[in-house]
């Protein structure tokens, strides 16, 4: 009996030993990217349904290793298309973009893959300041907007979006 306990335990040993530095050397998984494109929740959307809008797209794409571009279209209640397209560096300099709806200059950095952080101004006063975070999954995101609203006090938001393929 005792030879045989001793050898359960002796395959034992070998299989753990064996299939231990397999599973210790296995790679994490490469962190999500904000790359790519995005459709917005609009049914959970702060607002009021009859003001959402009927569709916005977030397009985050490379240019080189150093710079964003930054693609959004909105399809506003009543079917007008409003689109804004902006390059900018990702060290966080200050750089202009094609004036639209919210913005005339923008200052981007992406800390991490998942992670990119906006801050867009117009007229020379800030607008708003936007966090994108995608899910580990890399099939949601989740965009954080802190701005000043009308009445003068801080305001943030959470909008929800969903990789399109």
């Amino acid at each position: 009996m005792k030879h045989g306990l001793l050898a359960v335990l002796v395959v034992v040993a070998l299989g753990w030993g064996a299939a231990a530095p397999r599973a210790w050397a296995a790679e994490p998984p490469a962190p999500a990217s904000v790359m790519g494109a995005w459709a917005v929740d609009v049914a959970r959307l702060p607002m009021p349904p009859q003001a959402r809008p009927q569709k916005v797209t977030i397009t985050f794409s490379p240019v080189g290793s150093a710079q964003v571009r930054m693609q959004v279209e909105v399809v506003d209640p009543a079917g007008q298309r409003l689109v804004a397209d902006g390059v900018t560096p990702l060290d966080g300099t200050p750089t202009a973009v094609a004036s639209n709806f919210e913005a005339d200059v923008s200052a981007t950095t992406m800390p991490r893959p998942e992670v990119l952080v906006m801050q867009l101004g117009k007229n020379g006063i800030p607008a708003s300041t936007r966090i994108y975070v995608v899910a580990a999954d890399g099939r949601t995101m989740e965009e954080t907007v802190a701005y000043f609203g009308p009445n003068g006090q801080p305001v943030m938001r959470r909008n929800h979006f969903s990789r399109l393929p």
